[in-house]
């Protein structure tokens, strides 16, 4: 585990929030010379507290705007078979979070498609298919409340 310090808790609020800004901009924000600031990102990075930057992209105007939660209750819940779910979920493009649950069901998928049609697909050609599922119940998504991927990463008591 990484241990992080004031600065390196700036330098993280500010990239979840713009993982474009150039070093200058971000030592400027955490009121730090660029090459130390620098540093602080490749080391963030090389210690994997930073794991990649990406674009945020809006579902619904790339054509896919339905999520779908899939609760998964396999037969058994043995390691062979855990990592024979995973692994299939794994190659699958529709599936864009899965989770892995305590309770009643094992997993919890989030499938992002474009209509009910693709989602009736998914279902009939991918996941009823795979050995060891009991049972799937899904819930359609009504509206989108808040969507977040920032971390609540805190200096000093405040938000960063």
């Amino acid at each position: 585990m990484h241990d992080l310090d004031d600065i390196d808790r700036k330098i993280i609020s500010a990239l979840q929030s713009d993982g474009r800004l150039s070093i200058l901009a971000l030592s400027e924000i955490v009121s730090l010379s660029a090459s130390p600031c620098a540093r602080r990102v490749r080391l963030l990075e090389e210690a994997g507290v930073i794991s990649g930057y990406v674009a945020v992209v809006d579902q619904a105007k790339v054509g896919l705007p339905i999520s779908v939660f899939a609760s998964i209750k396999l037969e058994r819940q043995r390691e062979e078979e855990l990592d024979r779910f995973s692994q299939a979920v794994c190659r699958w493009p529709e599936v864009v979070d899965c989770f892995l649950m305590t309770g009643q069901r094992d997993y919890l998928l989030r499938v992002v498609v474009k209509d009910l049609e693709a989602y009736e697909r998914f279902l009939k050609d991918k996941l009823t298919r795979l050995d060891g599922v009991a049972s799937i119940e899904s819930s359609f998504a009504l509206g989108h409340v808040k969507r977040s991927n920032m971390l609540p990463i805190v200096a000093d008591g405040r938000r960063a």
